[in-house]
């Protein structure tokens, strides 16, 4: 693996932070990198943080780097924005060093957001906003969990059963 630093890329997603309004997001704490040599075949992107109790132990605050694979070059624009704003939205709000997941992280919320930074990009209002410049709240707009998901809601530690033995296997350990 080899990997580069994509400034154009920072400044894409400097944009599409700015213009959706992802206040939360440090941008100055999130790195852009394209790899070359990677044998996934399905991604396009990955966002890495370090984990909460490294932070710790190291004494630095949060810090996220997305890298964007060889595949994403080959996409459109339109479909590049959507990869940057898919990876945006792992980033949750505390901006602690955590990741938000798939139900929150999933191509309908993906799609309103891109919508959105479209016409914030010509001007036009968004998110119901009237020419009066009222805005909703961002978040407001976004499916958590995604509603073509039929999850229970009952809280995970009431759901979580412990193994009853040992099982190294991580597709067992995920119930994949």
């Amino acid at each position: 693996m080899r990997y580069l630093d994509a400034p154009d890329l920072k400044e894409r997603l400097i944009e599409i932070v700015h213009k959706l309004g992802m206040n939360h997001i440090d941008v100055n704490r999130v790195a852009c990198l394209r790899s070359t040599g990677s044998s996934s075949r399905r991604t396009l992107a990955r966002c890495h943080t370090v984990g909460k109790l490294m932070q710790r132990a190291m004494r630095i605050n949060a810090f996220y780097a997305i890298e964007f694979l060889e595949s994403f070059e080959r996409l459109s624009r339109k479909e590049q924005d959507k990869v940057i704003i898919h990876e945006l939205l792992h980033i949750p709000k505390t901006f602690g060093g955590g990741f938000r997941h798939h139900d929150y992280v999933c191509e309908e919320n993906v799609d309103i957001l891109y919508q959105n930074y479209q016409k914030m990009k010509d001007n036009k209002p968004v998110f119901g906003e009237s020419n009066t410049g009222k805005k909703d709240n961002w978040r407001e707009n976004l499916e958590t969990p995604h509603k073509s998901q039929n999850r229970p809601k009952e809280d995970w530690r009431e759901v979580a059963k412990p193994l009853s033995k040992p099982q190294n296997d991580w597709r067992t350990i995920f119930g994949l």
